[in-house]
């Protein structure tokens, strides 16, 4: 089939605005159910112009997993006969080219999990997932805070390539037009977002961040020296990451993770397995926050696993910190205990500037602030036993790290005023309250907002909940 050929979809089908929409934000979900609709395209039909599995076809459809693999968005356009420029890549062979044929039938071997991780894989998604996230409208952006992240085995199984050798540089690349002088530049700019938003929390500048990435992702398009390509790698998994936690911290729970799965693949391509672990511990955290505890500890262990002796004695703590946080939720008390030591142990072993800068925030302060809000997980089910334990430790976080620590301090006074509520000194938790409400107006956090809803309850009917929290009812 020539460009001369009709493709299985009419104009008139690319040409409505809402196929156009969900073709440009990658939301092939909503494109496979109106190309069903709009063109009579069967799922199987899909399937099989797509060279995808049936099955895969309808947990894409179901929304139960995203394609984000460039491979895969290269079939799916091939396929259907979508033009490049409506999905964020260049004209596509068949339409440059009126005699070419067809592009040649890809492997099917890898299409149980649409994640590739070839380096040039990456640089695809990379670019092709800024641009249309800087494009998105305001409609796009309020579907995306009703998508939900993947779970299970569709997310878990799509990361097995992380454990895998990281590709060896290739020497014969010649030197690109930037040098390590750019990189280092980059990597400033990258450490400045980071900061900047561990401090004040939100997705204020994330386009900002989402911009720079996507200037990341053209000078890797490039062909640049093999060391300079592995620096322009790392930037990029580093601001993969403040993107992730950046839409995290919006609600935008199915971006956030997209840029998480950016992330893993940049570190993974940059040889940075210390970083990739520390990316897996922020997809273990948002598991967590939905109430997914049996993924995040798997989340961690691979990220155990995969870095081997890459990571210092902060990763270690840290994961050993996201690992008690899994055991507390699942009631686990005694390994909550275990793990929380080991992060402990761990930390002791650090030794000041020898840590990356993106772990340098894991210091004693953060592990009392994380260990007091697992203890008042538990403590929401047991007051009696570990309220006054998780305050404890929260009034260490706080006396250590001061209000500089911004979205932390503010979650820490949240913790420690539901804490005083537990423990039934209603006093002690309306000072904590106010003192809460004035840290988390100075952050843009609506995750911060989002636990200080959880104070609510307590003031409304409150008198009875303190009672029963201290019978232990």
């Amino acid at each position: 089939m020539d460009a001369t050929t009709p493709g299985p979809l009419s104009p008139e089908v690319l040409e409505r605005e809402d196929v156009t929409r969900a073709l440009a934000e990658h939301d092939f979900s909503a494109a496979f159910t109106l190309i069903k609709k709009w063109g009579g395209l069967s799922q199987n039909r899909i399937a099989v112009a797509c060279q995808l599995t049936p099955g895969k076809v309808s947990t894409i459809i179901s929304g139960q997993q995203q394609v984000t693999s460039f491979e895969v968005i290269c079939r799916i356009a091939d396929g259907l006969r979508i033009p490049g420029r409506m999905v964020g890549l260049a004209d596509r062979p068949w339409e440059r080219q009126p005699e070419a044929p067809d592009p040649p039938p890809q492997p099917t071997a890898r299409t149980s999990d649409d994640a590739t991780w070839e380096p040039v894989a990456t640089v695809g998604l990379a670019a092709n997932s800024t641009r249309s996230d800087l494009v998105m409208d305001r409609r796009a952006a309020t579907r995306a805070l009703a998508s939900a992240a993947l779970t299970g085995g569709a997310l878990l199984d799509s990361l097995e390539g992380w454990l895998q050798p990281s590709p060896a540089a290739d020497t014969t690349r010649r030197r690109g037009r930037i040098g390590q002088r750019e990189v280092g530049e980059l990597e400033t700019t990258a450490r400045a977002f980071r900061a900047w938003d561990h401090k004040f929390g939100g997705g204020l500048r994330r386009k900002a961040v989402v911009g720079q990435l996507n200037e990341v992702a053209g000078h890797l398009e490039e062909h640049q020296a093999p060391a300079v390509e592995q620096g322009l790698f790392q930037v990029m998994a580093h601001l993969s990451g403040t993107a992730a936690t950046m839409a995290w911290d919006s609600g935008l729970q199915k971006k956030a993770q997209s840029y998480y799965l950016l992330a893993l693949r940049a570190a993974h391509a940059g040889s940075d397995a210390a970083f990739g672990a520390n990316v897996l511990a922020g997809m273990a955290r948002q598991m967590l926050y939905t109430d997914r505890p049996q993924d995040a500890l798997e989340l961690v262990h691979l990220a155990q696993k995969g870095m081997g002796k890459a990571a210092g004695p902060r990763v270690r703590a840290m994961l050993h910190t996201r690992e008690a946080w899994a055991y507390a939720a699942m009631g686990r008390s005694a390994a909550f205990r275990r793990a929380t030591n080991e992060a402990t142990d761990a930390l002791a072993d650090a030794t000041p500037g020898e840590d990356p800068y993106w772990i340098a925030y894991f210091d004693e302060a953060e592990l009392a602030g994380v260990t007091g809000g697992r203890l008042l997980d538990m403590a929401r089910t047991d007051p009696q036993t570990n309220a006054a334990p998780a305050a404890e430790s929260i009034r260490g976080a706080l006396a250590t790290r001061g209000t500089e620590a911004g979205r932390s301090y503010a979650l820490d006074l949240i913790g420690l005023a539901e804490c005083h509520f537990l423990m039934g000194d209603v006093t002690g938790a309306v000072e904590q309250t106010h003192r809460a409400v004035g840290a988390a107006a100075r952050t843009q956090s609506s995750r911060v907002r989002a636990q200080l809803g959880q104070l609510y309850p307590y003031t409304v009917g409150g008198q009875h909940r303190v009672r029963s929290a201290k019978r232990g009812e």
